[in-house]
């Protein structure tokens, strides 16, 4: 086994364990190579049929290509982006692979699309720990943020854009001026702007942007709150919620707005088997809503993995930690119900899928949907939460530190994962000692592990091999 490997995941369903690899055999297929016309990176991850760059797509894939062991490239995604930036500090959501130049329509006349930059780099310090890079690319997370500020910003203090900037295009959000899930990406934005000048131990900036976040979350919570539905809603013009229901709305628990009680009712739709609680979770529309479809019809009720995967994050967040690796199960059996062994090569993973049986989401109106293997999105579920929340590992290594969170004793594990420098091998098994955990490490590093939630322990593993005996622990 060599560095330039994908690290293997151990799993008792062999299924889980090939979605997984084919995954990572579909994202070899799909590096770029910037030209001297467009200007892009010289080797850049984008889906093999894409004819453009998509600033979403881009900040979404980073949360699986942190896990190729460097084998694929990870930042020159983003970088492709920074390196559009114009002088006001605009990047814009789209850009031509032919040209380069950014691709704007007259349904998002600015071109502005999900700001998770800092978000996403936040994540890469920590799984691949390059502060030198926080470092260079702040000044153009700066730009970036006040140009959203003087652009979209109004006087109420919240963020005004159009339906084709949260990427829901269908959604019947049509009344919608102030929409919930920008304003909460606008949170995470300036959360993770202000965690990102903590890494410089910038204390100044730092208390800036968690100001910028108080500031929005308590005008969030006072406006887009609905107490009688428990729910936030999108805002008319007039400030008048509307009261639709979408996927939209879990946005705020990512970004931390709402408090304990709150999280709690907001996560009652999630679990309820007449909103959103599907066996595929979660579609993008209640099913209670009268522009619900059964066959999806794009955002009117087709289930979206990066929704579902915003979500599984959000639940972590408030530790709910059960309720994600159920919906992360359930979530990935659909995924393998709707693979089509048929087609040429197979199409293992989809951009949308069905939320009233099992295979791919209609849209008949709109060409090309779902589109298949498209990485993008499929990735976070095929890799991501197959690693974080199935498995259940979470990795700083700015740290050095491996935190393995084992729900059930089952026969599961990751191998040959590299930590930088260091490659580490996680795997638990019944042995003839009983359930037993194996690890394998070049390097020092600080091991967490807690099993079924009573058993916790930290403990700093030296290099080489050594077993760890679950009930003495």
């Amino acid at each position: 086994m060599t560095r330039r490997d994908f690290p293997k995941i151990h799993f008792y369903d062999h299924d889980i364990v090939g979605l997984y690899s084919q995954t990572w055999n579909l994202i070899k297929n799909s590096i770029k190579s910037g030209t001297s016309k467009n200007k892009l990176q010289s080797k850049y991850f984008n889906y093999t049929g894409a004819n453009k760059i998509n600033q979403f797509e881009a900040c979404l894939s980073t949360f699986f290509l942190v896990y190729s062991n460097k084998h694929i490239p990870v930042t020159s995604v983003l970088d492709n982006f920074y390196g559009k930036q114009e002088e006001n500090g605009a990047i814009r959501g789209e850009y031509s692979e032919t040209d380069g130049k950014p691709i704007i329509s007259k349904k998002n006349p600015q071109g502005v699309l999900p700001p998770l930059f800092a978000w996403a780099e936040f994540n890469m310090y920590h799984k691949i720990g390059l502060k030198k890079r926080i470092k260079e690319i702040m000044p153009r997370l700066e730009k970036y943020y006040h140009w959203l500020e003087n652009t979209f910003k109004e006087k109420n203090g919240l963020y005004s854009v159009p339906l084709a900037a949260t990427t829901m295009d269908n959604s019947p959000r049509s009344e919608m001026h102030y929409p919930i899930d920008f304003n909460a990406q606008q949170a995470v934005n300036a959360l993770y702007m202000s965690y990102l000048s903590d890494i410089l131990n910038d204390k100044e900036k730092s208390y800036r942007y968690k100001r910028y976040y108080f500031s929005l979350k308590t005008r969030i919570n006072a406006k887009m709150w609905s107490r009688e539905d428990k729910f936030y809603y999108d805002l008319d013009k007039k400030e008048k919620q509307i009261k639709t229901k979408t996927i939209a709305s879990f946005w705020p628990l990512l970004a931390e707005i709402p408090n304990e009680e709150r999280a709690e009712k907001l996560i009652a739709h999630l679990e309820n088997t007449s909103e959103f609680g599907l066996e595929n979770p979660f579609p993008s529309l209640t099913i209670k809503d009268k522009s619900f479809d059964k066959s999806g019809y794009g955002f009117r009720g087709s289930i979206f993995p990066h929704f579902t995967f915003m979500i599984i994050k959000g639940l972590e967040k408030y530790a709910r930690h059960d309720l994600a690796r159920e919906c992360t199960i359930r979530h990935l059996y659909s995924v393998l119900d709707s693979a089509n062994p048929d087609v040429e090569n197979g199409t293992a993973i989809w951009e949308a899928y069905n939320p009233s049986k099992a295979g791919p989401a209609r849209w008949p109106k709109k060409e090309n949907f779902p589109r298949p293997n498209f990485i993008p999105y499929a990735g976070l579920s095929t890799i991501t939460l197959i690693i974080e929340n199935l498995i259940g590992l979470s990795i700083s290594l700015p740290r050095k530190t491996v935190d393995w969170t084992i729900p059930t004793l089952e026969v599961m594990g990751i191998e040959d994962f590299s930590l930088k420098r260091n490659l580490i091998t996680m795997l638990i098994n019944n042995g003839v000692r009983g359930w037993e955990i194996k690890l394998q490490s070049e390097k020092l590093y600080y091991f967490t592990v807690n099993v079924l939630d009573h058993k916790k322990k930290t403990l700093p593993m030296p290099s080489g091999e050594c077993t760890l005996l679950v009930e003495k622990l």
